[in-house]
């Protein structure tokens, strides 16, 4: 039987009870797999990190970047510890794109459409194998 890291979903459930109403109205979008087909999670732990939305199957993170559920004290400010956490998703092989609340909520149809061209933008990850005739 495998044995499964533990995560504070209890933490994760509470991140997701308190969103933002940005993060609800991109979420609006997000499931169900409307957007480009594919399948996102809301505040998913990340090693140390809670992402705002993940696609699991392609390793892209999206944050709605403008509040924050806790302060982060060891860093000058947001953007610093924004930065630090996007280096440490992207050097754990993520792909990481940010937008504001007010993107979110001022242009939902812009947020959207940068979210699938970036979808469309990733290769997949298992593509069929070549087959006898394939050019």
């Amino acid at each position: 039987m495998p044995v499964f890291k533990p995560r504070n979903t209890n933490r994760a459930k509470s991140l997701r009870n308190a969103a933002t109403p940005a993060e609800r109205e991109l979420w609006k979008y997000l499931s169900r797999r409307q957007v480009g087909g594919r399948k996102f999670s809301r505040q998913l732990p990340v090693g140390p990190y809670y992402a705002d939305f993940l696609c699991r199957e392609l390793g892209l993170i999206i944050e709605i970047d403008g509040y924050s559920h806790e302060t982060q004290q060891d860093y000058e400010t947001q953007q610093d510890y924004d930065a630090k956490r996007t280096g440490d998703l992207v050097e754990h092989g993520y792909k990481v794109i940010r937008f504001t609340n007010d993107d979110v909520l001022s242009n939902i149809a812009g947020v959207v459409g940068e979210i699938e061209r970036v979808l469309a933008d990733i290769p997949t990850p298992n593509p069929s194998r070549k087959r006898e005739g394939d050019q």
